[in-house]
């Protein structure tokens, strides 16, 4: 009884450290649905365009899409021209971070790693189209043909195309209030109904580890220089797990002993693959584009993590005392008021409504 008191309790410290920055996160996010125009990455990465990897990276950074509607999103662009390499690095820059995640890595870690998770998807996303690019392969006939407009697979049934909000195309209106209602909407519904149930099972596998592992254990058992980094890799690759569920697993990881670079590798390997996403981009881009993808994926995060570690270390930083830092301090009412809110956005998607099915049919797992 006393563990799963205690278990229940890292659960609520956990929501009660994150809801704010979570709905601060889906606000902003709301922000770039309601008044980013909607043809405005596809015009610039369509056609194949030079620089267009750059864009790529840059422009998947703050896009709150999940690995899920990152799929299609990237089928849509190649079918408009974008070349392989940006159509990948696309596909790699926006499931590893987003607004919403930058936000709650904030929360949950600490400010340096604030910074340095959006830099480390674009440089892995940037090094993987590059390296694509340079390594074409021919083109193989009978592809599956995407429909530029709502990113949905021309094969599937009207009935099983994609509805979930990372695929949505609802045009937002013309006026403020229109662009920004549309953009409130998805923030608070469609995008909720997308990451809400997995960032809850993010925090409730943070809550394991927070109660079951012990503190040393990564110093006792895994060490906290490559090994572990590699052990991460293995872990967060074949894994499904979205950029902000990621976030309290890492957080939780670091107060056990992981270092500030395992975490990194875990935040990057983990969102940008997974066993479907894999098979898609071996189906839709070439197994060679697989592979450069997997393999660039695991050793940029490697090589970056390693690069955190010498910078924490030349600064004297340390991510574990700033994490339990924050968690030995009292919550206000605002810290409150922000989970009831974020519990009742994502418990109403199970309670009369299938939202969970329109995931699945976007390809989430």
């Amino acid at each position: 009884m006393e563990i799963a008191i205690q278990y229940f309790k890292e659960v609520w410290e956990i929501l009660l450290e994150a809801s704010p920055y979570v709905l601060f996160g889906f606000f902003v996010a709301g922000l770039l649905k309601g008044f980013l125009p909607a043809d405005f990455v596809a015009r610039h990465l369509g056609n194949n365009k030079k620089g267009a990897v750059v864009k790529a990276s840059m422009f998947g950074v703050p896009l709150p899409l999940c690995s899920c509607g990152v799929i299609p999103a990237a089928a849509g662009l190649r079918q408009q021209g974008a070349s392989k390499g940006a159509t990948t690095s696309f596909m790699i820059s926006t499931p590893e971070t987003g607004v919403d995640s930058i936000a709650i890595t904030y929360a949950l870690l600490d400010p340096i790693m604030t910074i340095v998770r959006p830099v480390a998807a674009f440089i892995s996303a940037l090094t993987a189209g590059t390296l694509v690019d340079a390594f074409p392969e021919k083109p193989k006939q009978g592809k599956v043909a995407f429909t530029p407009l709502n990113f949905a697979p021309t094969t599937l049934k009207k009935e099983e195309a994609c509805t979930s909000g990372c695929c949505s195309s609802k045009p937002a209106g013309k006026t403020f209030k229109d662009k920004f209602t549309v953009g409130m909407q998805f923030a608070f519904g469609e995008l909720v109904a997308d990451i809400g149930k997995w960032l809850l099972i993010g925090i409730l596998i943070a809550a394991v580890v927070s109660t079951f592992l012990p503190v040393t254990f990564f110093q006792d058992y895994v060490g906290d220089g490559l090994l572990s980094m590699i052990l991460m890799v293995f872990i967060g690759v074949p894994m499904y797990v979205c950029a902000t569920a990621s976030t309290p697993i890492a957080a939780a990881l670091a107060l056990k002993g992981l270092s500030p670079g395992g975490a990194l590798v875990f935040l990057l390997a983990g969102p940008a693959t997974n066993a479907a996403t894999i098979t898609v981009v071996a189906q839709t881009l070439g197994k060679r584009v697989a592979f450069i993808y997997v393999t660039s994926i695991a050793v940029t995060s490697v090589i970056l993590g390693l690069a955190v570690n010498w910078v924490y270390a030349k600064l004297g930083l340390s991510v574990f005392a700033w994490i339990n830092d924050v968690e030995t301090h009292q919550h206000g009412f605002v810290a409150y008021a922000a989970t009831i809110i974020l519990l009742f956005l994502v418990g109403r998607q199970f309670v009369g409504r299938s939202g969970h099915q329109h995931s699945e049919s976007c390809g989430c797992h």
